[in-house]
């Protein structure tokens, strides 16, 4: 007498023999590792989703939430930034042809701020450099020297 097993059958384990462990859901039936999908966090993360629709509307109605400017408001910025700067330069040669000192007299007060800057900056570069003393920062250390420097004069 046969009987004719259709697909998913499960046959009845023979006395002493585990069955086979079912297969892994990661592993194929060659052993060999199948790809995954990667994870996305768009479309699990609900937070997510909704800031995205947000900015696809804020998009959509012209509505600029990132703070970008457009091509136009930094072409304009840069005019009135070259302008600002043009008339800084012409408002210092107007205060230079009315200054009374000459171009020698201007040139040596510039150098002469110049070398009391560098001599500031030598100050403090050698101020930077002396060894400051240096304590410990573990009490532990501080007591241990202590108790070390009396044993040591005992």
């Amino acid at each position: 007498m046969y009987f004719s097993f259709t697909g998913k059958d499960i046959m009845a384990p023979v006395l002493g023999v585990p069955p086979p462990p079912p297969p892994a859901p990661h592993m194929g039936p060659d052993g060999l590792i199948l790809p995954r999908k990667p994870y996305n966090p768009c479309l699990t993360s609900t937070s997510h989703k909704d800031l995205h629709r947000e900015l696809l509307f804020n998009r959509k109605i012209g509505k600029n939430v990132l703070n970008q400017k457009s091509e136009l408001q930094r072409a304009l910025e840069r005019h009135r930034e070259m302008v600002s700067r043009k008339e800084a330069e012409r408002n210092q040669e107007e205060s230079y042809k009315n200054d009374p000192r000459t171009a020698l007299q201007r040139a040596i007060e510039q150098r002469a701020k110049h070398i009391q800057l560098s001599v500031r900056y030598n100050h403090l570069i050698i101020q930077a450099q002396q060894p400051q003393p240096m304590e410990p920062l573990n009490p532990l250390a501080t007591a241990r020297a202590k108790l070390r420097s009396r044993t040591d004069s005992q």
